[in-house]
């Protein structure tokens, strides 16, 4: 949408390249839209903002466009493009049927790399087009005579390594459905998500690397297949080189080789649009994770729109993105093959202690060209005092950064490091819809600490208390009209009311995501932060996001956690955890320096009540904070209702914080209100 500039718009941090801009793939959709879709209000292909506007008021037109742009390959055409306009149950492309693999492998040039394998240690191999379609063709074969059909479920418990993207090729191909998680869950954790789903087939690696360290995983992958009474057969990885020896799961088993070693024809089951495609799961911080079931056609239709305009990938491109295999960004990279790019995995740490630069050695070596990774990285990389640009970068021309809220002081960093004319494009979506929200383009300017632009077909609004669109101003992020990618169901929610209850309530009809933004008079959102986790101090509504940007800048603070916690007698406590970096002292000194930085960078209402020194800030198993559970466990609620112990990278913290609260409980006066001051904060706080 076109949204009325209040103010002069500021100057960008990095504009588009106006030749870039108008070759890229988004730039020849607009001119293609306009010829053939009806899109007259383009008059600029280079233009995005009126694209936007309208892929988001004709919703069928953009979605007939990106098919037909894309050249879908359906067994059977479509009826209409929407059939039902309601969130939830929006009716997409009713009558077709198609398969998402066969659109994954239908573009890879025979003798070309698909898939570039990596590990930490900088070892790495390559799978031509043609040898992925034979290992699919005969992995597929292995399942289908392993008695997997349309429907079934087939899980992995697998690093992020080539046998999980065959393995998924293998089982959508089939009409069969997916899900993975990375084999740092312990086997309770993984069982606890794929035990709902009463698998007929399970995946599994002897292990995987991470900082130097291999880990046999081989007890684990057993614990996990005796926890899944519903299997027929596991299929054995071995990645690591480890002897599969006995014990092996019972029932029968069948050796990696010998399951992607056929000489097979690649038959490919036509789908109807909606059929489920894979199941990926919520962070799970309380009872069992969600699974949150996609289908076929709404995830083909979304990572093309995705990866082939937003992100500009095409063939002869390579794609570099640091993930997991529970992370959707796994499912997003697969879909790489989608435009006919070539995918890269990477088994290991991010930043190994041996070498903490190896992801950009990698990308120099390998001649990438969209290098994908984390706030958290890219500030870990300034503070260590890495030099991206000692290595061969000149192939990159974007960096795509997700997971959290990417602080303006990274920009700089990246210019000065990576690239001036490398575009650092910060995105913000959700496993809900295994896509973005918000994001940029090669049409869109850059804005140090924000995303350029809600992403074509999403119709993105900031929610006031009332439930009116706002511009400049923070509120809910909503979307006002429906996805392709939106769930089409949960796992095991047969009258839909724990689907309706996570995004429609709160607006019906709208989605609501639980994040706080800013939709900008220049068209650019800000994402402040969850909207559960917001600190309301004195009824002034702060974002988190705000003051974690500032303290992490500091050379001597590794990571922060800021927390507003209601107290029973009315007040209000909003302490800030900080992990400082090895060496240092959180002493009054580096209190006062902390409160002085966001008092400037920031303002004097974001200083913190306390600042206190932990060893570890606990994260979900995809990398984000865990805010409300932190702030849940210091007001006194049982861990066991707060958390799932397989919901925290690091389970320990969760008595560590629960004590933290326990203490402060037991200090206070029942009868008084009493502010925990260091330094000026209370003053600066009141």
């Amino acid at each position: 949408m076109t949204i009325p500039h209040a103010t002069p718009i500021p100057a960008p941090f990095l504009p588009p390249d106006p030749q870039a801009a108008a070759g890229s793939r988004i730039a020849d959709f607009a001119r293609w839209a306009a010829r053939h879709q009806g899109a007259d209000t383009i008059q600029d292909p280079t233009d995005y903002q009126a694209l936007h506007r309208w892929s988001v008021t004709d919703l069928e037109g953009f979605w007939a466009a990106v098919w037909e742009y894309f050249d879908i390959d359906a067994t059977a055409p479509y009826e209409r493009v929407l059939a039902e306009e309601t969130m939830p149950g929006a009716r997409w492309f009713p009558g077709a049927t198609l398969n998402y693999a066969h659109h994954a492998l239908r573009s890879l040039h025979p003798d070309a790399p698909a898939i570039t394998a990596l590990d930490e240690t900088g070892a790495g191999y390559e799978i031509t087009g043609r040898q992925l379609r034979a290992q699919v063709a005969s992995v597929a074969a292995t399942l289908r005579d392993l008695g997997v059909g349309p429907g079934d479920r087939v899980v992995g418990y697998l690093p992020n390594t080539p046998h999980a993207v065959i393995a998924f090729l293998a089982t959508a191909g089939l009409g069969a459905v997916w899900s993975v998680c990375g084999q740092d869950y312990a086997p309770r954790a993984a069982a606890d998500r794929f035990a709902q789903l009463e698998p007929v087939v399970l995946i599994t690696a002897d292990g995987y690397l991470f900082n130097g360290t291999r880990h046999d995983r081989r007890t684990a992958a057993l614990e996990l297949a005796d926890a899944l009474p519903t299997l027929k057969a596991t299929v054995l990885v071995d990645h690591l080189g480890l002897a599969w020896s006995a014990p092996r799961p019972a029932g029968p088993t069948v050796a990696w080789e010998e399951a992607a070693g056929r000489t097979e024809h690649l038959g490919i089951t036509p789908v109807p649009f909606d059929h489920p495609l894979w199941i990926v799961f919520s962070s799970g911080t309380t009872g069992l994770p969600k699974g949150i079931v996609h289908g076929h056609g709404g995830v083909l239709l979304e990572h093309l729109k995705t990866l082939g305009l937003h992100t500009d990938l095409g063939p002869g491109d390579r794609l570099l993105w640091y993930t997991t295999t529970h992370w959707m960004m796994w499912n997003l990279v697969v879909s790489t093959l989608l435009t006919g790019a070539a995918t890269c995995t990477y088994d290991g740490s991010p930043a190994p202690v041996a070498r903490p630069d190896v992801l950009w050695e990698l990308a120099a070596r390998h001649k990438v060209t969209v290098f994908g990774t984390s706030p958290q990285y890219l500030l870990a990389m300034a503070k260590l005092g890495i030099e991206p640009a000692g290595h061969d970068l000149s192939a990159i021309r974007a960096i795509g950064c997700t997971g959290s809220t990417l602080p303006a002081s990274a920009y700089p960093w990246v210019r000065d490091h990576v690239g001036e004319d490398v575009q650092l494009a910060s995105t913000s979506g959700g496993t809900d819809v295994v896509s973005a929200f918000a994001g940029s383009a090669p049409t869109t300017p850059v804005w140090a600490g924000e995303l350029s632009a809600p992403n074509l077909g999403v119709a993105l609004a900031a929610y006031d208390g009332a439930g009116r669109p706002v511009v400049d101003q923070v509120g809910e992020l909503v979307v006002t009209r429906p996805m392709p990618s939106m769930p089409l169901r949960f796992w095991n929610d047969p009258d839909g009311s724990r689907y309706r209850d996570a995004y429609f309530t709160a607006y019906p009809g709208a989605w609501r995501h639980g994040d706080w933004i800013t939709i900008t008079g220049h068209g650019s959102v800000i994402v402040h932060g969850r909207s559960d986790a917001t600190l309301n101090r004195n009824g002034v509504r702060l974002g988190s996001a705000d003051i974690h940007d500032v303290v992490e800048r500091l050379p001597e603070i590794t990571e922060a956690l800021v927390i507003g916690a209601e107290e029973p007698d009315g007040g209000y406590w909003m302490p800030l955890f900080v992990v400082p970096a090895p060496g240092v002292t959180l002493d009054d000194a580096l209190r006062e320096k902390i409160s002085d930085a966001i008092r400037t960078g920031a303002s004097p209402r974001h200083v913190p009540d306390e600042i206190l020194a932990v060893p570890a800030i606990p994260h979900t198993r995809t990398g984000k904070k865990l805010e409300v559970p932190v702030k849940r466990l210091l007001q006194g609620a049982p861990a066991e209702q707060v958390l799932h112990p397989s919901a925290v990278d690091n389970p320990d913290l969760v008595a560590y914080f629960a004590g933290l609260g326990a203490e402060r409980r037991q200090a206070r006066h029942p009868h008084a209100v009493k502010t925990v001051k260091t330094g000026k904060t209370g003053k600066d706080a009141s």
